[in-house]
């Protein structure tokens, strides 16, 4: 699904001896408002629908790539949520045993209290994965998706 998708390497990046840290997270974007927690492909659709909230809603999303899904970076999951107080998680798999349903653990584990709103996941529908294109773009999270999911959080505010 990435094929001929061109993404931007910084000259770090594009050195022979560049490793990518393992369990250490990137945050592709800052911000205060919610944190988007992605990996992989749903890294530009995340950073495509904090521009949407930025635009329209004014709201200031930070995006942060896991890079690796084992280990993940726990401390860096938990700052940023400490900062945003509001956790978005996206994921193109089923939600049942998946990498939203993790980070939610670790969030409900070491920083229930700074939460405020419940966590949203947005992931794939639980269905296997159609092959007509139409369905496959029903089936799979869409950028409209994860600034709807950052909408609702925002509007669950325990700390008025």
């Amino acid at each position: 699904m990435m094929y001929g998708t061109v993404m931007p390497l910084s000259a770090e990046a594009q050195r022979a001896d560049f490793l990518i840290p393992l369990g250490k997270l990137k945050v592709e974007r800052a911000g205060t408002d919610v944190t988007i927690v992605t990996f992989s492909r749903m890294v530009s659709y995340a950073l495509q629908a904090a521009e949407k909230l930025e635009k329209e809603h004014g709201v200031k999303a930070e995006v942060i790539n896991l890079r690796t899904l084992r280990p993940l970076d726990r401390d860096g999951i938990v700052a940023s949520v400490k900062k945003t107080h509001r956790c978005v998680t996206v994921e193109e798999g089923w939600p049942t045993c998946g990498v939203g349903a993790e980070v939610g653990a670790i969030l409900y584990e070491e920083c229930f209290d700074e939460l405020d709103a419940p966590l949203e996941r947005v992931c794939g529908a639980d269905v296997p994965m159609p092959y007509a294109f139409n369905l496959e773009q029903a089936a799979l999270p869409q950028v409209h998706d994860i600034a709807a999911a950052c909408l609702r959080t925002l509007h669950r505010n325990k700390r008025a």
